[in-house]
Order: structure tokens, then sequence, then C-alpha cells
């Protein structure tokens, strides 16, 4: 097969540097929100027990463009939080743990999603009660007309400033989301 000299040098370029974003790059976006997205947590305790909970009022978005990374942005309402547990849900509210009148908001943004053996590796940044880190997951993502975006991340609590329970609680909680949004 025979190439024009741009064609080859356009060719080579791509090989080398990676796809250029043109201004006309096809981008689609994809809605999250409570009716189609799902954050759930699972705390622990060292002699066995669990407790669940989740978010009801989740927002945000994931943003595909033709040849390029994924962006995922997620938006917490902190007090649309539930656990099964009455009494738990208003401690979990409270200053010990989610204190969600400072802090009524929890986000996610990604700065990486990359292909890994078995799905994606989500790299970001969280920010729950007013502190940032970074947070890495397994995650897997199909995207068309409709977007299937699941994973599992395991956040340390005291990373974050909640160190009420020391001991009696673990310090591990799962997070496990499920997103299912259309264009």
């Amino acid at each position: 097969m025979r190439f024009p000299l741009i064609g080859c040098c356009l060719l080579l370029s791509a090989m080398l540097c990676g796809p250029a974003r043109s201004a006309g790059a096809a981008e689609v976006q994809y809605r999250l929100g409570e009716a189609n997205t799902k954050v759930e947590f699972t705390g622990t305790k060292p002699g066995g027990g669990a407790h669940t909970g989740g978010f009801k009022r989740i927002g945000g978005s994931v943003v595909i463009a033709d040849g390029f990374e994924p962006r995922i942005d997620v938006d917490i309402d902190c007090d649309s939080l539930y656990s099964d547990n009455f009494l738990l849900t208003w401690h979990l509210k409270g200053n010990d743990f989610f204190a969600v009148k400072k802090h009524p908001r929890a986000r996610f943004t990604s700065t990486s999603v990359q292909r890994a053996a078995s799905g994606f590796e989500v790299t970001g940044n969280l920010t729950l009660l007013g502190v940032t880190r970074p947070v890495r997951f397994p995650a897997t993502l199909v995207a068309g007309e409709t977007l299937r975006l699941q994973g599992r991340a395991v956040i340390n609590r005291q990373d974050f400033g909640m160190t009420y329970g020391k001991g009696k609680i673990d310090d591990a909680v799962a997070v496990v989301f499920d997103v299912n949004a259309a264009r």
C-alpha cells in the first residue's frame, strides 16, 4: 500500500505521539444522576459485622472524545447519605464522620483512565471533608448510546480525617459504583 508523503507524515506522527486533539473531535457526554448512578459503601468492624449505605443525590458527567481518555466528574450530595440503620445514618451525617453541615459535597474527578488487562484503571482525586487525596481503582467501561461504568475502590477513611472509632471500626471502606447513563 502506498501513502502520499503527507499521509506518511501523519501516520508516523500518530504512531509516535498518539492522536492529536482537533477542534472537531467527536465528544459524547453522559449525564450522571440519581436515576442512573449508584454510589454505595460498606464499613466493617474488626470483630466482624458490617454496615452498608450510599448516597441518593449524585450528579456529574462522563465525557468521551474519540481517541482520548474518558473524563469522569462526579458530585455527591453528602446530606443524601443513607445506611442500613436510621440511627447510624444520623451519626454518619454528624461531625464524627461526614460532617455534612460543614462539608455538604464530595467530588471525584478523574486524572487518568487507562486500559488494563481486565477493563480500565481509573486514577483521580477524591475530595471528602475538604481533603483531596488521589485514588486508583479498576473499572469496567462500555460506551455507545448508553454508558455502563462499574467499579470498586477501597479508601482509608483516616486519610480524609474520619478518626472516630479507631480500633472499633476498620479504616478501610469499600466504595462500589454503578453508572448506567444515556447520552
